[in-house]
C-alpha cells in the first residue's frame, strides 16, 4: 500500500510569509503523495474589522454569520489558498487549491443550534469525504490543497474546523493508502512542561492517553487534539504526529514532534 501524508497547517505560520515559505519548502520535500489542509489565520479577522465586521468567538470557536462566511470564503478559499498553490507551483509541485464544494470533495452538515448558534458552521461524518475524487487527483500527479470551506450539497457554503477536515480526510484515505496525519502548530509537540520545549514526549500509545491526562501531562486544548488524533488512529490512520511547523523537515528522520501510535 502506498504512503500518503496529510498535513494540517495553522494560522501562526500562514500569518508569517517567511515561515510559510520555509514550511512549503519542507512540505514539498516530503516523499510520496501529499495533501495539505489549512486554516485561516488572522487575515480574515483583520479584513472583517476593516469592513466593520467584528469577529465573534465562543470558547475559541468562531461564530460564522453570513457576513463572516463571505469573508472567510474570500480569504480561506481565495487569498490564502491560491497564495499557497502559487508558491508550491513555483517549487515544482503541481498543486491544486480546493474547497469542499469542488468535485464534491467534502460535504458537511450545518451544525444544529443547541446552547449556541454557531451560524454557518459545517460538521462532518464518516461519509463526508470523497476519497475517490481525492485519489483521482493524486493519481493525476496533483497535490490537493484543501481550505476550511465545505458545502452542504444544497448551495450553502459552510465554515468547517481545519483540524476536523484533516482528520476526516486522513480516515477516508486510509482505506486506499498507508496514511499518516501531521498537525503542525506552534509547539514542538506534547510537552511534559508546557513552558519547556526540551520536554517533548516523543511517542504516546493509545493505552497511555488516560494516564497522561490524569497526571496533567496532557491538559487544556491538547486533550481534544489528542482525543481526535487517537480517534483517527482507531479508524485506520497509521500514525499521527504533532509538532512545530518549522521542524517538519525532521519528519523523515523520526525526530519531529510527538508520534501517536495505536
Amino acid at each position: 500500500m502506498k504512503q500518503l501524508t496529510i498535513i494540517k497547517i495553522g494560522g501562526n505560520v500562514i500569518d508569517n510569509s517567511e515561515n510559510l515559505h520555509q514550511f512549503l519548502l519542507d512540505f514539498n520535500a516530503l516523499p510520496g503523495d501529499k495533501i495539505l489542509v489549512h486554516g485561516g489565520g488572522k487575515i480574515a479577522t483583520e479584513l472583517g474589522e476593516s469592513l466593520g465586521i467584528e469577529a465573534k468567538m465562543v470558547e475559541g470557536r468562531r461564530i460564522t454569520d453570513i457576513e463572516t462566511l463571505r469573508i472567510v470564503t474570500m480569504v480561506y478559499a481565495g487569498l490564502i489558498n491560491k497564495n499557497m498553490v502559487a508558491q508550491l507551483q513555483a517549487k515544482g509541485n503541481n498543486a491544486i487549491g480546493l474547497t469542499g464544494a469542488d468535485g464534491n470533495i467534502i460535504k458537511a452538515k450545518k451544525r444544529p443550534v443547541k446552547d449556541i448558534d454557531y451560524g454557518f458552521v459545517g460538521d462532518l461524518d464518516e461519509n463526508s469525504v470523497s476519497s475517490t475524487t481525492l485519489n483521482n487527483l493524486l493519481k493525476a500527479g496533483l497535490t490537493p490543497v484543501l481550505c476550511a470551506i465545505t458545502h452542504d450539497g444544497d448551495t450553502q457554503l459552510l465554515n468547517t474546523n481545519a483540524d476536523t477536515i484533516a482528520s476526516a480526510v486522513a480516515v477516508a484515505m486510509s482505506l486506499l493508502y498507508e496514511t499518516r496525519l501531521v498537525y503542525c502548530f506552534e509547539k514542538k509537540g506534547v510537552l511534559k512542561d508546557v513552558n519547556d520545549d526540551a520536554t517533548v514526549v516523543r511517542e504516546i500509545k493509545s493505552s497511555e492517553f488516560e494516564g497522561l491526562k490524569a497526571d496533567g501531562t496532557v491538559a487544556g486544548g491538547m486533550i481534544p487534539k489528542l482525543h481526535n488524533a487517537f480517534e483517527a488512529i482507531n479508524k485506520g490512520v497509521s500514525a499521527v504526529y504533532i509538532g512545530k511547523a518549522d521542524e517538519l523537515g525532521e519528519l523523515e528522520n523520526g525526530s519531529f514532534g510527538t508520534k501517536l501510535n495505536p
